[in-house]
Formats: C-alpha cells, structure tokens, sequence
C-alpha cells in the first residue's frame, strides 16, 4: 500500500489515496506547507478525529456494526443492505467486495498513515507540551486503527509502502503498545499549554486514555502484567472521560446510519444477544441504558444504548468498565494469578450503580457468588464484557479469546478486501472462516 496525503484548507477533512495513484485537490494545502507548521499538524490531528468519527465510512460505523452483525449484537432490517446482510449470513457471504469491511480496512490505513504523518514531523514543534499533546492525540489513533486491524485480521501491513509487508495480529498489537507507551512517556514531560488545548478537538483524557489502550491490547497479546500495571494507572473517576464528541455537522456516524430509522440494524432482543446460561438478571440496570423499552416496532428502533441516541451523542473511546474487566481477566490468566483480585474487580462492576460511573453505566446487581475458578471466572469475565462494553466492537475479539463456539459469530476472521488484494501482492489467502 502506497498513500500520499494532502490536507484541506478546512480544518476537519482530509484527503488521502491508497495504492501508487494520488488526487489532488485545488484547494488543498500543499503535504509540505501542513506537516513543515504546528498549526497544520494540529489541523491534522483534529482530521484524525472527524476521520475515525463521521459518516458511514467511518470505524464508528464499521466497527461495532461489523462485530455486532458477526456475534448477534445486531440483525439486519433490510436485506437491501447488502453488505450488511452478507455479514449477517457469514462465511463465505462475507467476500473482499463487501463494502462494510473494505470501509473498515481502507479507513484504518488512512488514519494510521495520516498518524504517521503527525508522528514522523514532531521535530518541527518547540513547545513540549504542544509536542506531548499532538504526540498522545495522533498516538491514540494510531493505537486505535492498529487495534481494529488486530482485531478483525489475521495480519495486515503496518507500513506505507509499494507492497508492504504483512505483519501478525500478534506484532500489530505490540506495535501500537510500543507507540502508547512511547506517547504516554513524552506526554508527562510537560503539560499542555492553552496554545494547544484552544486549538485540539476536546473530549479526550490523554493520559488515561493511553494507559487504557496500553491495557487493552497488552491483555489481547497476553502480556498480562503489562495490562495489569497499565490499568492500574487509570483513574476511574467519574469526572474523567474520553469522547469523540459530535454535533449536526459532524454526526455520530452509528446513530445517523443505523439507529435513527428502522431500516439498517437494530438489537435482535434486549438480551444483550447472550445464550441462556450468560443471560443477566432483569433487574440489570444496564438493561435500561442500551435498550429502547418502547423500540423493535413501527419505526422506533431497539437500540437505545445511550451513545447512539442522536447526531450530537457522543462515542466513549473507552468505558470505565473495561479497565476493571481487563485487570480481572489478566489477574485470572496470568502465570501466577490472583483470582481473589479477579473477584474484587468484578464486584466493582456488578455492584456499581449510574452514579459510580463516568458514563453512567451502572449494573446496581449483587456481588459475584459463584466457584472462586479460572474456569468460572472467566465466564463471569466474559458475561460482563459482553454487556458492559456492549456494541463497542470488541465481541468477536472476545469470543475467540474466551474460546467461545464457532456458532456464536459469523465469522472467527475477515478475508481480506479486495482493494488491498488487487494492489499488494503479498496479501495472504483469506482465512477459511
């Protein structure tokens, strides 16, 4: 993959191309004049954003659309929708054509070598705390694409280049640990000046938000002590939060595509799309917070899921949940575990009502009275990701990790688009499933 990149003059949009062809815009600012000015890298960063964030191009869209479809978070309406019934149907309806997943593939590359952009030109800026802030915003982003990648591929390239190299899942994941741990040390060596905050899209706890990803994908590559010592850093106070934030102009991509109609998906039930033994109680208040009680007729959808209730709702890069559901995963798998630091992290999550959390994510539900087991525990683990971090795309990385049934997804892995396909030549034969 070749992509040479261009930025428009106005603040939010960018254009990028993929593969050995480049398209100009007229009114666009020369590659040299943006990434050779702080404020041009500025406006790049802010063009990270609106990339990951807006229309249904973006991996606010495909990403929890293409998990929820894949693991039954999400039924299709409409077979008209053809992309997204392909993913509903599964195996091999799901082909490099399908425009889902070649969004999903196309954007991520684009934000990492926009990232990239940002990232190689920080020579340029003088102010530390400028420097440490565009590092952590285009770091975060990276990280993000990284990990999307990881998580629906088997490999995929990391590089931007004429036929560049495919590397494991296993090497994307500790590349974008690698870039957030860099950020996280740059970023506490200043901090961040008005010049820069005045100018950056708001919404986003950087500090927090680096230590969580570090987490994240640490417990995804089973470096467990790394994920542990990462969350362990975060704050889960409920004044801390990282948003995408969004208005009429730049609108919650999930919302404007799928939920504010009945055409495209909707939750199949109010179940969380869980098995009968994984079923929670009725009286989990996280019921009520991503369900729509009066959706799945007429025109009403059932999603409700409180960040995809209209165009300005704002998307959680993370949900303080997921720091206390990483530490009791990682405690549990890990060489030496702690399964009683397991159960404490998991009554933080049963037990924590609207009240206790940045998002207002509370279960209000009794402490967890099962066998004190790996085995037992990890269904736990698994039971409670899979509502609290419901349609954040994370389920079918889930379901393999946890060693789910194949039944439970459409899909194990993606086959590769056929856009990288026709343009690299060391593109790896698709997956069987």
């Amino acid at each position: 993959m070749k992509t040479k990149i261009s930025a428009l003059a106005l603040s939010l949009t960018l254009l990028l191309v993929s593969c050995d062809q480049e398209y100009l815009n007229p009114s666009a600012a020369s590659q040299t004049q943006v990434v050779n000015d702080v404020l041009g890298l500025i406006t790049l960063a802010n063009g990270l954003q609106f990339r990951y964030s807006v229309t249904r191009l973006s991996p606010n869209y495909t990403v929890p659309t293409t998990s929820g479809i894949l693991t039954r978070e999400l039924t299709v309406l409409n077979a008209g929708n053809t992309d997204e019934e392909n993913l509903r149907l599964g195996g091999n309806n799901v082909i490099g054509s399908n425009g889902v997943i070649s969004n999903l593939w196309n954007q991520c590359h684009l934000i990492r070598a926009t990232a990239d952009q940002i990232l190689s030109n920080l020579s340029i800026v003088t102010d530390q705390g400028i420097k440490g802030g565009l590092q952590a915003h285009a770091t975060i982003y990276k990280a993000l694409a990284l990990g999307n990648l990881a998580m629906f591929w088997e490999s995929a390239p990391i590089t931007t280049q004429i036929n560049a190299p495919f590397v494991s899942r296993l090497e994307i994941l500790r590349e974008a640990i690698r870039i957030l741990e860099a950020a996280s040390a740059e970023l506490a060596k200043a901090a961040l000046p008005a010049t820069f905050t005045s100018r950056i899209v708001s919404g986003i706890d950087y500090a927090n938000t680096l230590n969580v990803l570090i987490a994240r994908y640490a417990l995804m590559a089973g470096e467990y002590d790394k994920a542990i010592s990462a969350a362990n850093l975060v704050s889960t106070a409920t004044t801390v939060r990282a948003l995408m934030n969004h208005d009429d102009a730049s609108q919650n991509a999930m919302f404007f595509v799928a939920f504010s109609n009945r055409n495209v998906t909707e939750p199949p039930d109010a179940l969380f799309s869980l098995p009968a033994a994984l079923q929670t109680p009725a009286d989990d208040r996280r019921i009520s917070f991503f369900f729509n009680s009066a959706g799945g007729t007429g025109t009403v959808n059932r999603a409700r899921a409180s960040f995809f209730t209209a165009n300005s709702s704002a998307v959680p890069i993370y949900r303080p949940g997921e720091v206390f559901l990483i530490r009791a995963e990682a405690n549990v798998r890990k060489s030496s575990p702690n399964l009683t630091a397991a159960v404490t992290d998991l009554n933080a999550v049963l037990q924590k009502t609207a009240a206790q959390d940045a998002l207002g994510i509370g279960a209000t539900l009794p402490a967890y009275s099962g066998p004190v087991a790996a085995a037992d525990l990890l269904t736990e683990i698994y039971r409670q990701r899979c509502i609290e971090l419901y349609l954040s795309g994370m389920r079918l990385e889930d379901s393999r990790r946890f060693g789910r049934p194949a039944s439970e997804r459409g899909r194990t892995f993606l086959p590769y688009p056929f856009s990288e396909r026709d343009n690299n030549s060391l593109t790896p034969a698709d997956p069987a499933s």
